[in-house]
């Protein structure tokens, strides 16, 4: 398929974002200069290859498609900033996206975690550079189990399966942290428990610190936390991490119903309450998800819609600058 082929859009796929755009517009808010800044995570299941097609073949594999690529960026372009989790070591689906997204779009990403917990996935950050852009700092959070460490000997004697990453971004002057992270889902619910408290304490030792990166420190990623105030929700919020109650009682995936809903994904900081130096910008009490199924690719059951798009619902969060 030709360059030209590739970036002349179906009539279909115009209409399929012309309908994302309609009910992102009652979703989120507008990227208004210098007054705002809107920050989202997406856990894009098993983002890698690409069928090089706008329809995919009966049969073909994988079933993303480039239009799916698009309705995907439909929803990140409506952000200034947004992790992406569960990139694989195959980047063709991401190198589309930012097609898609333009020349003012960056990314930042890690290198494949191995191993079979790390899935061959990869942490990301895309982001629109004429909002924000990198302001120096990129590191990746390791486990620190000497004497002194708030973990406990033997809790977590390993790294982390896939290791949290953090950069730093400025946007009007204003700087601020983030930290994506995808934590192991292991074998049962309390495998998870040590990698929550052990990212909970660094992130809290951290904004401890009195370096020049203290301020403005946001996790956001999938944590695999079960449900609220389970033992899962207490190690993620243990040392003071909070998500906005604007949040809380949304669906995380697009399986869940009323009777089984789940916490996996969360934009989370510390409060005035933690003890732990809060955010210096201000959160406007505007946050959420996004319905994509109810939008899109109806046609489609939810199996098939999340290896179109994705299992997870997006989330984004508003500040002021």
């Amino acid at each position: 398929m030709s360059e030209a082929d590739i970036l002349a859009v179906p009539p279909a796929v115009v209409a399929e974002v012309a309908r994302l755009d309609a009910a992102l517009d009652g979703v989120i808010p507008v990227k208004a200069p210098n007054e705002n800044i809107v920050i989202g995570t997406w856990n894009l299941r098993a983002f890698a290859d690409l069928t090089k097609a706008w329809e995919t073949p009966a049969g073909a594999s994988p079933v993303r498609n480039f239009a799916d690529a698009t309705y995907i960026a439909t929803f990140i372009r409506r952000c200034d900033v947004v992790a992406v989790q569960e990139v694989r070591g195959n980047l063709r689906a991401l190198r589309h996206l930012l097609r898609v997204l333009g020349d003012d779009w960056g990314f930042i990403l890690t290198d494949v975690a191995p191993g079979p917990a790390g899935n061959d996935e990869r942490l990301a950050f895309l982001f629109d550079t004429q909002r924000v852009k990198p302001s120096g700092l990129a590191c990746e959070l390791v486990v620190w189990v000497e004497t002194g460490s708030r973990v406990a000997a033997g809790a977590l004697n390993r790294q982390f399966a896939r290791t949290p990453y953090a950069v730093s971004f400025v946007s009007s002057g204003q700087t601020f942290i983030l930290v994506t992270l995808h934590i192991d889902y292991g074998k049962q619910p309390g495998d998870r428990i040590p990698e929550l408290k052990e990212i909970a304490s660094w992130l809290a030792d951290w904004a401890e610190r009195e370096y020049g990166w203290d301020q403005n420190l946001i996790a956001l990623g999938d944590f695999n936390i079960d449900r609220e105030d389970d033992p899962l929700y207490q190690a993620f919020t243990s040392t003071g991490l909070m998500p906005p109650p604007e949040l809380a009682d949304l669906p995380r995936t697009i399986f869940d119903t009323g009777s089984n809903k789940h916490f996996y994904d969360q934009i989370a900081w510390f409060g005035a309450e933690s003890g732990v130096p809060q955010l210096a910008m201000t959160y406007n009490n505007r946050a959420g998800n996004f319905d994509f199924p109810a939008v899109i690719l109806k046609q489609l059951d939810k199996t098939q819609l999340s290896w179109r798009i994705s299992d997870h619902y997006p989330l984004w969060c508003e500040f002021r600058r």
